[in-house]
């Protein structure tokens, strides 16, 4: 069991007191107040930075009320003959419905933005830096230890140019590195063997995403193009997300579950 799990651990084992919700209700109700206090009283260098850090947690909260307002849109109604007489002003003109939706596309693409996805593994193992980077000595006498060897399989696209040996601080192995994966379709039941356009987020540290480092749970973009997905506009969906599955290390290959 992981180290950081205990309180969760001793929760499962013995339940929790009986006003645990209500307690923890009064909690984050006096925490406000406990906020504004705070930031009256602050001076200084702890103030400017105090400031930032609200500005940055109110942006955020905008973003995600603005990601689930919804709009107003007007619908033709059906042809169906009212009781009645109709005005002459309202012979030519067409009868409509308003109705506050918000298409799949949109909220699939506010998701998207940000950063968050329903996937099939939450929770993934953390991994050490020692695991995940071998150390390269270097110099006449080998005493110069700056550089970094990956040893988990990695994704460099096609444009990717390598530094010069002299200056290159973290080293992807060839042997290493994949461009195809396979991934399941859940919905068809179907696995195809797709290539690999981007790894969009690594869980375990924004560094290892910038190096594309695949391991499990990692979020990958492939080329959903040959699939023949379409949108509701009728227009060919060209790449889609996909989580991985497996440890690509160990098995020698990715294996994914497309995100629908």
């Amino acid at each position: 069991m992981p180290q950081n799990e205990h309180m969760e651990l001793h929760r499962k084992r013995y339940g929790r007191r009986f006003d645990a919700e209500e307690r923890e209700r009064k909690r984050n109700a006096r925490e406000v107040h406990r906020r504004s206090q705070y930031a009256q009283s602050v001076h200084g260098l702890k103030a400017k930075l105090y400031n930032q850090k609200r500005f940055k947690e109110k942006a955020e909260m905008r973003k995600t009320i603005a990601m689930h307002d919804e709009r107003n849109n007007k619908r033709a109604k059906a042809d169906d003959v009212e009781k009645g007489a109709v005005p002459a002003y309202l012979l030519d003109r067409e009868g409509t419905t308003r109705a506050k939706i918000l298409s799949n596309t949109v909220k699939q693409k506010r998701k998207e933005k940000a950063g968050k996805w329903e996937v099939p593994i939450p929770k993934v193992k953390p991994i050490s830096d020692d695991e995940m980077f071998k150390v390269m000595r270097t110099g006449k006498r080998k005493k110069k230890a700056w550089k970094r060897m990956v040893t988990k399989v990695t994704f460099v696209g096609d444009s990717f140019t390598r530094k010069p040996p002299k200056y290159e601080r973290f080293i992807r192995p060839t042997g290493l590195r994949m461009k195809k994966a396979n991934v399941t379709h859940p919905e068809l039941q179907a696995t195809f063997q797709l290539d690999i356009l981007a790894v969009k987020k690594n869980p375990q540290s924004s560094t290892y995403t910038t190096l594309g480092v695949i391991t499990k749970g990692t979020i990958l973009e492939v080329n959903v193009s040959d699939l023949g997905l379409v949108t509701t506009t009728g227009r060919v969906v060209y790449a889609k997300y996909a989580q991985v599955t497996n440890s690509p290390e160990l098995d020698g290959c990715i294996n994914a579950v497309l995100l629908v």
